[in-house]
C-alpha cells in the first residue's frame, strides 16, 4: 500500500507544479527578466571564487591554474595592511549603520504625521531627488563646497573670524564627510519601503486611541512603532548582509594620499591589487573574505531576530 501512494502524491504534486504553472503564467514571464539577471550577474560569477584558492593564471584559465589552498587567505591575514583595512571598513560601517540607518524611520515617522498631501509629496519628492544623483556628482559638489580655495563652507568659516579646515585632506574629517554624504543622498529614498509599511496600519487603531485620550506620541509609540517593528528588523537583517559594503564608487572618489591611511577599505583595496596590480587570485581571497562575513551577520541576525519573537528572512 505504501508505494501506490507515495506514487499517487507524487502525481498530485506534479500536477499542483504545472497548473500553478499555467494558471499563473503572466506571474512568472513577468518573473523571468529578474531570475535571469540574478543567475547571469550573481550565480555564474560565483564559479570565479575558484580563483581565491589558486595562483589564477590567465594563459592557463580557472580550470588549469596551479592549486595553493588557502595560501592567498594567509597572506592576507599576515599582511600589515589587514588590520588597518578591516579597521577602516569596520569603522565606516559602523558609523552608517549607527547614523543613516535609524534617520529613514525617523523621516517617515515625520512624513506619516503630515496632514496635507500636497506639503507632504511635495517634501517626498525633493528628498527623493539626491538619491538619483550619481556619487561622481555628489563628491564633486563636496569639493566645490569644502575645499579650502574657494568652497563656500571654507570661506563662511573664515568670514567668522576662523581657520580654514581641511575637509578634503583631512584624515579626521574624512569618515564624518563620508556618512554626511550618504546621510543627504540617501535618507530620503530610504523612506519609501517604511512610507508603504506605515500605510498599512490600520486606522481605526488610532482612532480607538483617542477616544482612550492617547496622544500622537504615545500612538506613536504603542501602535506605529510596533506596526513596522517587523520591517524595521527585516531591512536591518539585510543591511548587515552589506555591512562591510561601504560603496566603492563613494569612498574611492574620496580617497586621496592625504587620508588613504583612514580611508582605504576592502572594496578600494581589491580594485588597486586586482585590477591595477594584477593579483587576480589575492583580491579574489580578499572579496571573498568580507562577503563570508556578511554571511556570518545575516545568519546571525536573522537567528537572533527569530529568538526574539520576529519573522527574520527565511
Amino acid at each position: 500500500m505504501t508505494k501506490p501512494l507515495q506514487n499517487s502524491t507524487l502525481i498530485k504534486k506534479k500536477k499542483g507544479i504545472v497548473y500553478e504553472l499555467v494558471t499563473n503564467k503572466w506571474l512568472y514571464i513577468m518573473l523571468f527578466p529578474a531570475m535571469l539577471y540574478f543567475f547571469v550577474f550573481k550565480y555564474i560569477p560565483m564559479l570565479g571564487v575558484v580563483m581565491a584558492f589558486e595562483n589564477y593564471n590567465p594563459v592557463k584559465g580557472m580550470l588549469h591554474s596551479d592549486w595553493v589552498g588557502f595560501k592567498n587567505f594567509t597572506h592576507f591575514f599576515g599582511e600589515p595592511t589587514f588590520w588597518m583595512l578591516f579597521r577602516n571598513t569596520l569603522l565606516l560601517a559602523l558609523y552608517s549603520l549607527l547614523f543613516y540607518f535609524p534617520l529613514p524611520i525617523i523621516l517617515a515617522l515625520l512624513l506619516n504625521e503630515v496632514r496635507k498631501e500636497a506639503y507632504k509629496r511635495f517634501v517626498q519628492t525633493v528628498i527623493y531627488i539626491p538619491h538619483f544623483i550619481s556619487w561622481v556628482v555628489v563628491v564633486s559638489m563636496s569639493y566645490l563646497l569644502l575645499t579650502t580655495e574657494g568652497g563656500a563652507v571654507n570661506n563662511a568659516i573664515a568670514g567668522l573670524g576662523f581657520e580654514k579646515i581641511p575637509f578634503l585632506l583631512s584624515s579626521e574629517w574624512f569618515r564624518p564627510t563620508v556618512v554626511l554624504q550618504l546621510i543627504w543622498k540617501d535618507t530620503g529614498w530610504g523612506t519609501i519601503i517604511f512610507l508603504a509599511a506605515l500605510s498599512g496600519v490600520d486606522t481605526q487603531l488610532y482612532e480607538a486611541a483617542t477616544m482612550d485620550g492617547a496622544g500622537r506620541s504615545r500612538q506613536l509609540w504603542h501602535i506605529t512603532l510596533p506596526a513596522i517593528r517587523s520591517t524595521i528588523v527585516i531591512l536591518l537583517i539585510l543591511r548587515l548582509g552589506h555591512f562591510l559594503d561601504v560603496g566603492f564608487e563613494h569612498v574611492f572618489l574620496m580617497l586621496n594620499s592625504m587620508n588613504r591611511e583612514v580611508g582605504e577599505v576592502f572594496e578600494t583595496y581589491v580594485y588597486r591589487i586586482g585590477l591595477t596590480q594584477g593579483q587576480y587570485s589575492y583580491s579574489a581571497a580578499v572579496g571573498l573574505f568580507k562577503s563570508a562575513i556578511g554571511l556570518v551577520l545575516v545568519l546571525s541576525a536573522n537567528w537572533l531576530a527569530k529568538r526574539f519573537g520576529e519573522e527574520g528572512v527565511y
